[in-house]
């Protein structure tokens, strides 16, 4: 399997897991946290430049540039569904409060309060509505950004090992 496989594998892997995401939001009706938005923009993020690999086929220093960057997107992701997970798992006595909705930061807030929210989350990041497995939404966002960094470094290692 070359490395340009392994991209289309990480593709394929973060669009499946957005679609999931607008399936429960808009079938469902499980409406996303501040956490839940940034995980998924990193899921994008790493499904674009995997995409972008995947149609470049890179030599091996690109597989390794864009390896460097689906880990950074993920890492990141890590940090929002571990906060989110840390939330989830706080003490009712120490859940921040719950903001007001996203649509509503944007709308009558500062671009500060905004940023707070999203990086920090809230409240309604606290909440646990669906579990699988014992793992919530941001559970499974944690143990899939683990899955996308091991094909990351999986598809570099295999081009430097066995291409040359």
């Amino acid at each position: 399997m070359s490395s340009r496989y392994s991209f289309l594998i990480i593709f394929i892997i973060s669009l499946l897991i957005l679609l999931a995401a607008a399936y429960f939001q808009f079938v469902k009706g499980y409406e996303p946290c501040p956490l839940c938005i940034m995980e998924r923009v990193a899921f994008l993020i790493v499904g674009i430049i995997a995409l972008i690999a995947t149609c470049h086929n890179p030599t091996r220093l690109g597989t390794w540039i864009y390896t460097v960057l689906i880990i950074l997107f993920c890492l990141a992701g890590l940090y929002f569904a571990g906060k989110q997970v840390w939330l989830q798992h706080l003490p009712p006595d120490q859940v921040p409060a719950c903001g007001p909705g996203l649509n509503v930061l944007i709308e009558d807030f500062p671009l500060s309060t905004i940023l707070h929210e999203l990086f920090f989350g809230s409240g309604q990041c606290a909440e646990v509505d669906w579990t699988f497995l014992s793992l919530s939404f941001a559970g499974w966002a944690c143990v899939w950004f683990g899955v996308l960094i091991l094909l990351a470094v999986w598809a570099a290692i295999r081009r430097t090992r066995f291409l040359g």
